[in-house]
């Protein structure tokens, strides 16, 4: 499993760990799916590869919001993102964020959930993005999304 963030914000960026901001629900999310066995501080990323998880973003530059990215820089981490999984192979690559997912795709569209195309081999899901500042999903709602993928990515192997 590959979680592909859509990058990180400036906290993220001075700590140099993946959703590292306080109220980012990604690690909570993660824990109340069952991906891992106990909630991790974001320090403790390294142990996601334990779980058999993976973490990245899909641009690379730091902003206050995702809203400052340009749609070129989605498209360009798409490319890079190719490589990467090409190179590290995971079953599954679940997307943090409807919006970014649509850029990068050149979409207009997309549903939250298992997605009916591939990429680069890999099961393709959407998630919401788990920012703090993303109010349209409480952590409840995350969970359960979460949790939808932890299922379907346990029953798979």
């Amino acid at each position: 499993m590959l979680f592909v963030g859509i990058n990180p914000g400036l906290y993220s960026a001075a700590t140099g760990l993946h959703f590292a901001r306080p109220g980012n629900r990604f690690w909570p999310a993660l824990h109340g799916a069952g991906f891992t066995a106990r909630l991790l501080h974001p320090s403790e990323q390294i142990e996601l590869l334990k779980a058999g998880c993976g973490v990245t973003n899909l641009v690379n530059r730091a902003t206050a919001t995702a809203a400052e990215l340009a749609p070129e820089e989605f498209v360009a981490g798409r490319r890079r993102l190719a490589a990467k999984v090409r190179r590290c192979r995971p079953r599954t690559v679940a997307f943090l964020g409807v919006g970014a997912y649509c850029q990068a795709f050149s979409l207009k569209h997309a549903a939250v959930g298992p997605q009916s195309s591939r990429f680069e081999g890999a099961q393709v899901w959407v998630l919401p993005n788990p920012s703090g500042l993303n109010a349209n999903y409480q952590l409840p709602a995350l969970v359960k999304l979460f949790r939808r993928l932890w299922l379907q990515s346990s029953t798979s192997r």
